[in-house]
């Protein structure tokens, strides 16, 4: 039919917070997706989504039939981090596209695992980057990779806020708490902008008393680059909301904030100080979970391979898990030399207007997230 563009069937696997205050409402937003299926083991929100988005439910018991039904040909996982790797794998092995929430995994091992089964099968897998899709922040690692600050020589990012204990995300140890779910932000983009992977990694972690949480609930970290650049993030799951970060260079440097946040009326925004003045940069609030899902469904209709792709997230994961590794022993941790063979693109950038997203109040069956 003339003017018709074909649609990419996705199943929603895990019907939390992200999924409902964020993803499921960006997906309207696309002209190359829909939602099919949504896969819950919660009978209240099997019903509920279910009748709200005109989709289908699935219980996890019946995934592999889902896999195999033909009404869908690709799944968006955000499930807790422990249990990525048990809807990743079979949906990559049965040929099933794979958008997948970051952190990929909750160990080294799970990524590769999952590298490894998209490797084989074929089938794409993308990691949920989707600031790689927002204008002001492609702009940013652009700028930086192509020598506008001058040679840089560090970035500074704070990325904190007040998590109640109750959530998931409270409780499921180092791989549920901050570094992982918060951490994984300034340390992508910092490998973005340096255009680099850290050689070394030291950390230190405190527990706020009386707090229930069973790891470090604010983490500073420093990070080691060759060519003797260091990046230093502080993230925390006990403390007043703040996120920004700040990279200097010969030339320039920039102060970004917000900067890793998404909704309706957050636009990321940089500040540019050089020795002629500052500017202010304003980018106006986008789509960012319809954005990383329309372009993600190009790659699919295109046959084209995405740059959020399984090996950028596990370049992510060996550093988060060099991170565990300085908690426990309390020194520094020696990575291996690693490179990037692909890199964020101008053209990545994409300006769907935001969808209205549900209140935590609105949200069917959840345990908000925010204390």
């Amino acid at each position: 039919m003339f003017g018709f563009t074909k649609k990419i069937r996705y199943a929603v696997v895990g019907g939390g917070q992200i999924s409902q205050q964020a993803f499921m409402p960006g997906v309207g937003r696309t002209n190359n997706s829909e939602m099919t299926a949504l896969v819950t083991g919660d009978p209240v929100k099997a019903d509920k989504l279910a009748k709200l988005y005109k989709i289908k439910a699935w219980s996890y018991d019946q995934y592999d039939e889902l896999l195999k039904s033909g009404e869908i040909d690709a799944v968006y996982i955000a499930t807790p981090n422990f249990l990525h790797l048990q809807y990743a794998v079979p949906a990559l092995e049965a040929g099933i596209h794979v958008l997948l929430e970051k952190p990929m995994a909750s160990s080294v091992a799970e990524a590769e695992q999952i590298l490894a089964a998209q490797q084989k099968s074929g089938a794409k897998l993308m990691i949920a980057y989707r600031l790689h899709n927002e204008p002001g922040t492609v702009e940013m690692i652009t700028r930086a990779r192509g020598n506008e600050f001058g040679d840089l020589r560090s970035f500074v990012s704070t990325f904190a806020q007040n998590v109640a204990e109750a959530n998931s995300r409270g409780h499921n140890g180092y791989w549920g708490g901050p570094v992982p779910d918060m951490g994984t932000y300034p340390l992508n983009a910092v490998r973005n902008l340096f255009g680099q992977e850290p050689i070394s990694v030291h950390a230190v972690g405190t527990k706020t008393p009386n707090r229930g949480f069973n790891f470090h609930d604010t983490v500073a970290v420093t990070l080691r680059f060759s060519g003797e650049r260091v990046a230093q993030f502080t993230v925390s799951y006990a403390t007043a909301p703040s996120e920004f970060f700040e990279l200097i260079g010969t030339k320039a440097s920039i102060h970004a904030s917000p900067c890793f946040m998404f909704g309706a009326t957050t636009g990321i925004a940089y500040v540019e100080k050089t020795k002629e003045g500052s500017k202010t940069h304003d980018f106006a609030p986008v789509e960012q979970f319809g954005n990383e899902t329309q372009y993600f469904s190009d790659c699919i209709l295109n046959d084209r391979h995405p740059e959020a792709d399984g090996e950028e997230g596990l370049l992510d994961m060996r550093v988060l898990a060099a991170i565990e590794r300085s908690l426990e022993t309390g020194e520094a941790v020696t990575l291996d030399p690693a490179t990037r063979s692909r890199h964020v693109a101008p053209d990545q950038a994409l300006e769907l207007k935001p969808s209205k997203a549900p209140n935590e109040d609105e949200m069917i069956s959840i345990i908000p997230q925010s204390a």
